[in-house]
């Protein structure tokens, strides 16, 4: 079996790793020159790729020769024009699919395509024009143009990633002012990712949506405090409002369909 990973960054690289122990053949693509040996030292065919420029490009056409692709590309979130072009570029990606022969597309979706003031929130609560922002707008278009490609699919959307090296606390220590004190959050550990990932393709779950977050949702203000004791950082200031019906991604599909229990069910189980 024949895995390519489009952006072996944060997410994707342990995915590419953990496929590789699984005696997959894997292909992985990075945008910068000094990763490529990176990718190699750990027994991955790498590959530089640009999009969407390299999409003509012949030599890295063998990318494209895969069973599975695990399209792990952000469309941004500073430069507004960098994200109108994303369900452009996802589209380009889907014929150069086609163009090859029928494989499977899992896709690195986001909880970001749902509105933020939704309560209890499902698959099937995501709606053009209310998402929670103009990111989340374009996820929501690149995934109906996954999903109407004709191709297997699997689309994941992922809560707030944190783990190893990364947590929003480093964003947020020391700021004050911040709304939403009581705002739930959605969160989900990179270990979970990847383990994740795996059992969609070991399960073979194929045109499906699934929201991949963790168990538990702890209040904002008690997240970050407790973040930042962790990290001997600190804390960001909330000013004391809230009560809105804030939205709580339900993860019982997920849990339900791969039989899958979370490593890390609680966002306050830190890890360095």
């Amino acid at each position: 079996m024949i895995l390519s990973v489009l952006g072996c960054g944060w997410l994707g690289f342990p995915v590419a790793q953990r496929l590789v122990l699984n005696k997959f053949t894997v292909k992985g693509s990075t945008t910068t020159d000094t990763k490529l040996k990176l990718l190699r030292q750990n027994g991955i065919e790498p590959y530089h790729i640009q999009l969407p420029g390299s999409l003509s490009d012949a030599t890295v056409e063998t990318f494209w020769d895969t069973d599975i692709l695990f399209l792990n590309i952000p469309p941004g979130r500073r430069n507004r024009e960098k994200l109108k072009q994303f369900p452009s570029v996802v589209g380009q990606v889907i014929e150069k699919c086609i163009s090859k022969k029928k494989l499977w597309l899992i896709f690195a979706s986001s909880t970001s395509v749902y509105p933020e003031n939704g309560g209890i929130t499902f698959e099937q609560d995501a709606k053009k024009g209310s998402a929670s922002s103009m990111s989340g707008e374009v996820i929501l278009e690149a995934e109906d143009l996954i999903s109407q490609s004709g191709l297997d699919y699997t689309i994941l959307r992922f809560g707030g990633l944190y783990g190893y090296g990364r947590h929003p606390i480093h964003h947020l220590s020391g700021k004050n002012n911040l709304n939403d004190p009581l705002k739930p959050v959605n969160m989900i550990h990179q270990t979970d990712c990847v383990n994740i990932v795996e059992e969609i393709i070991h399960q073979n779950r194929r045109n499906e949506v699934y929201n991949v977050v963790s168990d538990g949702h702890p209040p904002r203000n008690a997240f970050y405090q407790a973040a930042a004791d962790y990290f001997k950082i600190p804390a960001p200031v909330f000013i004391e409002n809230g009560g809105k019906d804030y939205k709580i991604v339900c993860n019982k599909k997920l849990k339900h369909d791969l039989m899958y229990t979370f490593l890390y069910p609680n966002p306050m189980d830190f890890t360095p």
